[in-house]
């Protein structure tokens, strides 16, 4: 059973249902209906043409149910001939689920999970998984994730930028669970970029992929994180560096400047150094500077303090800190790795044992909690 193939072909089918009249939510039902018989059937005799085969059997699946309730006898006009299977329109009909399932009206979770649902051909248990959910709690937040995007007009232009908000959480999800949810984001967003020609779509590519290629050297055997100075850079995927650089220079030479591009810049900049002291730092400033022009955000001008100590020193990063908001996520661990470098373990001890009960995760935790004992140490 060719599961990849599976998960691919499903949001063009899925897509092709709702373009005929199926409403969402029992057009994605069919389509589950239908891969659940594929995975029964195909074993013993794949057939020559699987998606036109997956069309037929779920298009059939929705009928049986359209007919056998009452309360939508309006969709009978539907039956009276079985179109022939569809493949014209595969690539249009794979970005406007894509739009669909980042829809305004959903929350960001919500819409994470949709996608990976309708899109990504994932069962409910694996995003569960993926989550660290029970399954039953997942799936009554895809089912409300489908009503809410059932009455949404198929045809209605999307907002790109909100497509890739999504995949951006998806990729940051993490890795738990059976499916590699990083992965599957970089999946969903080459498949995206193989279906809309914009410089951001590729800006995100370029950026999962160099963040991705790092991914062997973050952590430690005992699974501790690992800091970006202190990483065995040999373990870096170098294919992966120089497929996500040519994908940005591309998108950079459009001159269309959007935040993904100049996040992948930030990240091929950290790639392209041989060692943590060669990292060139000064234009890692720049493009921070051009990334907070892009979004306004905290979280930005945070993380450029941290490029600002790098190159100008510890005293001009915590003077960039000082103008931000205390109460940011991962300022008290900033403020610490500053004061540390700038020759104040006392106050850097204290700022990690802080930053380590706020952190987000247990791994950061542990890892924020280390750094205090070790200055703790040195000071006794």
């Amino acid at each position: 059973m060719n599961e990849a193939l599976l998960r691919s072909l499903t949001p063009s089918v899925l897509g092709i249902l709702v373009r005929r009249g199926a409403g969402f939510a029992a057009a994605e039902d069919a389509v589950q209906d239908a891969l659940v018989e594929a995975v029964r059937v195909w074993p013993a005799a794949e057939p020559r043409d699987p998606k036109g085969w997956l069309v037929t059997v779920a298009w059939r699946k929705f009928l049986d149910v359209a007919r056998a309730d009452a309360a939508r006898r309006r969709r009978e006009d539907l039956v009276d001939e079985e179109p022939a299977p569809e493949a014209a329109h595969a690539a249009d009909d794979t970005l406007q689920l894509y739009f669909l399932c980042a829809h305004p009206s959903l929350t960001p979770s919500s819409a994470v999970a949709l996608t990976l649902r309708a899109v990504g051909g994932l069962t409910t248990r694996q995003i569960a998984q993926a989550y660290l959910v029970p399954e039953a709690t997942m799936a009554q937040r895809i089912s409300r994730a489908k009503r809410t995007v059932s009455g949404v007009r198929f045809d209605q232009p999307g907002d790109v930028a909100t497509v890739l908000r999504v995949l951006y959480l998806v990729f940051n999800e993490g890795y738990s669970g059976e499916v590699d949810v990083a992965a599957e984001a970089i999946r969903l967003t080459r498949q995206l970029s193989a279906a809309f020609d914009h410089p951001e779509v590729a800006g995100l590519l370029a950026l999962m992929l160099l963040h991705h290629a790092r991914r062997a050297a973050r952590t430690a055997p005992d699974g501790s994180l690992v800091p970006l100075a202190e990483q065995d850079r040999g373990r870096w995927d170098t294919e992966l560096i120089a497929e996500g650089v040519e994908i940005l220079q591309a998108a950079l030479a459009r001159d269309r400047l959007g935040e993904f591009q100049a996040q992948a810049a930030i990240a091929a900049l950290h790639a392209d150094a041989p060692t943590a002291e060669e990292t060139d730092w000064v234009q890692i400033v720049e493009w921070y500077d051009e990334l907070a022009h892009l979004t306004d955000s905290p979280v930005v001008r945070l993380n450029r303090a941290v490029a600002v100590g790098e190159a100008d020193g510890p005293r001009a990063g915590l003077a960039a800190l000082m103008v931000l908001d205390d109460s940011l996520p991962r300022y008290a661990a900033v403020s610490a790795y500053l004061h540390e470098r700038d020759g104040d373990p006392a106050t850097a001890a204290r700022l990690y044992a802080e930053a380590a009960q706020q952190a987000p995760n247990l791994a950061e935790r542990d890892h924020l909690t280390r750094q205090a004992a070790r200055l703790n140490a040195r000071r006794r």
